[in-house]
């Protein structure tokens, strides 16, 4: 689909240096940065919810637990 938008002139010349370094076009390398935002933006919804959920979660590790795991650790020579 074709769109219109507006850049800052310095951000444009940055886009169109990059374009050429990686043997791109505009509208490849636009189509990709904006791919690769939508994606991360995914991944941050589910941070939060995770987020959310652990925020009202004790941190701390039971002694037990660190007891229980420093018994399953080998010593070994480095």
């Amino acid at each position: 689909m074709k769109t219109a938008i507006s850049l800052p002139d310095p951000l444009f010349e940055a886009a169109e240096e990059l374009a050429r370094r990686l043997g791109m076009s505009r509208s490849g390398l636009y189509a990709a940065a904006i791919a690769e935002y939508v994606t991360g933006r995914r991944d941050t919804r589910v941070t939060e919810a995770l987020n959310s959920v652990y925020s009202e979660e004790a941190s701390e590790v039971d002694e037990v637990w660190l007891d229980a795991q420093a018994e399953t650790v080998f010593e070994e020579d480095w």
